[in-house]
């Protein structure tokens, strides 16, 4: 099925996880009523509290302690990554389709990554890509590497390590950005994420084709 997502392995922590900030992004091929051609939404300990989509065309809160404590220009900010990300997610899309020698259908490409903050003090945090709901390409931090599921993902993997920054650009997302901003979303959430038991960013985030 097209939206299963990444079913790369994720090493399993050797410590609990305290909290945690994910990102999911869905880029489909032929949209329709309901499903956006973009989507990304943000999760702190599994809750949605941001969501972009390229119907509505802005950042938006989807709970109310990240829409009190966050400023007019956070979300202005978070939309411009937004609108940017979703032409890089739509030309990565056609570039997929290319490779794969496919014409036309539905085709949808989600991308997967944020990080852990664990029970002994260290961080953990993946970045995953599939496409049409098989693994497609993989980066994790403890490791290091990045991991392609078949030959068309060697191609992105080797361009990727040509390139010579896109992991070491991922390794300081996840290892600082990352656990930065999902210490403030904690922050701004801790009665509500406390509550719902619970064990959020730079937009600057690394953007490379594939």
């Amino acid at each position: 099925h097209p939206f299963l997502g990444p079913r790369i392995p994720k090493p399993l922590p050797s410590s609990p996880i305290l909290h945690s900030l994910h990102y999911l992004t869905v880029a489909v091929s032929e949209p329709s009523p309901g499903i956006p051609q973009y989507m990304e939404i943000g999760f702190v300990d599994g809750i949605p509290f941001t969501r972009y989509d390229s119907e509505r065309g802005r950042m938006e809160p989807l709970t109310e302690w990240v829409k009190d404590s966050a400023d007019p220009e956070y979300w202005e900010r978070n939309t411009q990554t937004g609108v940017r990300n979703q032409h890089t997610a739509a030309r990565n899309l056609e570039t997929l389709r290319e490779r794969y020698n496919q014409s036309g259908g539905l085709h949808t490409k989600l991308r997967v990554y944020g990080c852990e903050l664990l029970s002994d003090g260290s961080i953990a945090g993946s970045e995953r890509h599939s496409y049409d709901g098989r693994d497609f390409i993989s980066f994790d931090l403890e490791s290091g590497r990045l991991v392609a599921a078949d030959s068309a993902a060697e191609i992105t993997r080797r361009r990727w390590e040509q390139d010579g920054t896109v992991a070491e650009q991922w390794t300081n997302y996840l290892k600082h950005e990352c656990p930065k901003w999902l210490r403030k979303y904690v922050g701004y959430g801790q009665k509500e994420l406390e509550r719902k038991g619970g064990s959020t960013k730079s937009r600057l985030l690394p953007k490379a084709a594939i």
